[in-house]
């Protein structure tokens, strides 16, 4: 006999479906918000509160902020030093990786503990040594410096993660370059770096967003205006008597949206990524 079962799915995959639509619009919610308040007019935000909606498009909020902190070089700033150290620590953690997890060097273990205990000390606890380190190398309020540290600390991290793929890393096509008169330069650049190009990408996307919000170890190394990355900039600003709630909704959503497009514009290949290492 045969069963017939009814379109639409079952009542479970509507409860997830329901759940998800929930959550994304709880996520949403403050995004909708601050947009909403960064166009309207102060008089608009006196009388109707936060939470009413715009009667028309303001963007003086948004021109007046961007002009005021010259919010162009603070984004340039922020740019500059999150994608030199997304791409600078990831070619650190390959070259690093590589040699643990396939060159298996003495002592990899103890080794692996280190970078693991080093990316998990807080960043207070490195302000002092680095700031000392950046004063004596003549780096302080310099971006060199802040990208330095972050690709240090980063690549700490990436050398733990790509140490355990490269690891299981298949030795046929290891001896297999070998044999074909291949060096472990050219094993390195031909061959693994090609094939762990979707779990780099990956690392690639997060290093960048993670450096991009990074606030506290910025605020102390970078104190000129023209160094500011984005976030210092919105948290220097907090508070200033000069600034309106719509301005501070401006200055909101200004710092939301660059990470937010850098994530919607690499989004597949970040999927992608996954969605390989899922499968290996």
């Amino acid at each position: 006999m045969r069963t017939i079962h009814a379109p639409g799915g079952t009542p479970g995959r509507w409860a997830v479906l329901a759940a998800l639509v929930v959550l994304a619009v709880v996520m949403l919610f403050p995004f909708v918000i601050v947009t909403s308040n960064a166009i309207k007019s102060p008089a608009e935000y006196s009388s109707g509160g936060p939470l009413s909606l715009p009667q028309g498009v303001y963007f003086d909020g948004i021109v007046e902020f961007w002009q005021r902190v010259d919010f162009g070089r603070k984004l340039w700033n922020s740019f500059l030093i999150s994608g030199t150290v997304a791409l600078a620590a990831v070619v650190l953690s390959v070259l690093n990786a590589y040699a643990l997890g396939i060159g298996r060097v003495r002592g990899r273990l103890w080794i692996l503990v280190f970078f693991l205990v080093a990316n998990t000390m807080p960043q207070e606890a490195l302000v002092y040594p680095l700031y000392y380190l950046a004063k004596q190398a003549g780096l302080y309020d310099s971006k060199l410096a802040v990208i330095v540290i972050f690709t240090v600390i980063q690549a700490a991290f990436g050398t733990y993660l790509l140490s355990a793929v490269l690891g299981q890393f298949p030795r046929e096509i290891l001896e297999a370059a070998a044999l074909d008169g291949a060096g472990r330069w050219r094993t390195l650049w031909r061959i693994v770096v090609p094939i762990s190009r979707p779990t780099l990408s990956v690392l690639v996307i997060f290093f960048f967003i993670w450096t991009w919000n990074e606030f506290f170890l910025p605020l102390i190394f970078l104190i000129s205006n023209d160094n500011q990355t984005v976030p210092v900039a919105l948290g220097v600003l907090q508070g200033d008597k000069m600034m309106d709630a719509t301005m501070s909704s401006a200055s909101a959503l200004l710092g939301i949206v660059p990470a937010v497009a850098f994530f919607l514009i690499f989004q597949r290949t970040l999927t992608r990524g996954i969605t390989v290492g899922a499968v290996k």
